[in-house]
C-alpha cells in the first residue's frame, strides 16, 4: 500500500476513534488500539518507517510528560507506597507467567523468561494518556499511579538487562550522556523559557524536542531505550512546569493531536488476529 494511502486510512481511523471516544466516554487510547487492529487485519494497512518513528517519539514524549506530572513532594512522601505497588506489579506477574510457561506450557527457559517480562511490564505512555483524559493527573492518587508505573518499568529494564542485554562501550556513553543532560539542561531551561517563550514559533518546545531526540539517539547508540531517562528528565522539570504551565499544555496538544494516535494505532496493527485464532 502506498505511503499516502496508509496516511489517509490512518487519519480516518484516528478521527473516527476520537469521535467515538467523545460520544461514548471511552478512553481514546483503547479505541485507537482497536482501530489499529481493524486497520491492520481488515483494511490492509501496515506500519511504515515514518509511522514507526512518530510512534517511537510519541512514547518518549508521553513518558517525559508523565514524569513532569509527578509531584516530587508526593513522590518523596509516598515513596514506600509507590515502590511497593510498582515492585509487586512487576514481580508477581513476571514470576507467575514465567512459571506457567515453563512448567505447564512446556516452553523453553528463555522463552518463559521473555513471556514473564512481556506480561509483567506496563506502558507508562498508556497509563498517562488515560489519566490525562480522566483528569487524575492532578490528583495525589494519579501521581502515585504514575510513579508506581515507573517502578514497574524499572523492573522490566533490570530484568531484560540481567537476563538478555548485550552491553558495549556505547551503553556507557548512553548512561553518562543521559545523566549529564538530566543534571545540566534543567539549569538553563528557565532562561530559555523566559527568553524565548510566548512566541509563535515556539522555540522552547523545539528545544525540549531536541533534548528528547538526543535521548533517543543516545539510546540507539547504547542499545537501550530512551523512556527511562525521559521520565527522570520530566520528573526533574516538574517544578519548572508548575511555573510555566503553558509550555506543558503546548506539549500535550502536540502529543495528543499528532503523535500519540500513531503510537496506539501501531500497537493495534501489531496484533495479528489470524495468528491469535490459531493458538
Amino acid at each position: 500500500m502506498e505511503t499516502s494511502t496508509v496516511a489517509i486510512v490512518a487519519a480516518v481511523l484516528i478521527f473516527v476513534a476520537s469521535f467515538i471516544s467523545v460520544e461514548t466516554a471511552i478512553s481514546v487510547t483503547i479505541i485507537e488500539i482497536i482501530a489499529g487492529i481493524i486497520g491492520g487485519n481488515f483494511l490492509g494497512i501496515h506500519t511504515t518507517p515514518w509511522m514507526d518513528f512518530l510512534a517511537a517519539f510519541a512514547s518518549v514524549l508521553l513518558t517525559f510528560l508523565a514524569g513532569a506530572e509527578v509531584d516530587p513532594g508526593i513522590l518523596k512522601s509516598k515513596f514506600k507506597e509507590s515502590m511497593a505497588i510498582g515492585t509487586l506489579s512487576f514481580l508477581l506477574p513476571f514470576l507467575g507467567a514465567m512459571a506457567y510457561c515453563y512448567y505447564i506450557a512446556g516452553w523453553t527457559l528463555d522463552a518463559s523468561k521473555i513471556a514473564g517480562i512481556a506480561l509483567s511490564t506496563t506502558s507508562l505512555a498508556v497509563v498517562y494518556a488515560v489519566l490525562v483524559e480522566t483528569g487524575l493527573t492532578n490528583t495525589e492518587i494519579g501521581k502515585i499511579i504514575m510513579a508506581s508505573c515507573f517502578i514497574t518499568d524499572m523492573g522490566t529494564v533490570l530484568a531484560l538487562s540481567l537476563l538478555f542485554a548485550q552491553y558495549n562501550i556505547m551503553t556507557l556513553v548512553f548512561l553518562v550522556g543521559s545523566v549529564l543532560i538530566i543534571l545540566l539542561i534543567p539549569k538553563v531551561i528557565p532562561w530559555i523559557f523566559n527568553r524565548y517563550g510566548d512566541r509563535v514559533i515556539e522555540p522552547e518546545v523545539k528545544f525540549l524536542f531536541l533534548i528528547l531526540f538526543a535521548f533517543m539517539w543516545l539510546a540507539q547508540l547504547g542499545l537501550s531505550h530512551a523512556v527511562l531517562p525521559a521520565f527522570v528528565f520530566g520528573l526533574v522539570l516538574a517544578r519548572t512546569f508548575e511555573k510555566y504551565p503553558a509550555v506543558q499544555r503546548k506539549l500535550r496538544i502536540v502529543a495528543f493531536a499528532m503523535l500519540t494516535p500513531f503510537f496506539f494505532l501501531k500497537a493495534g496493527m501489531n496484533v495479528s488476529l489470524p495468528q491469535y485464532t490459531q493458538i
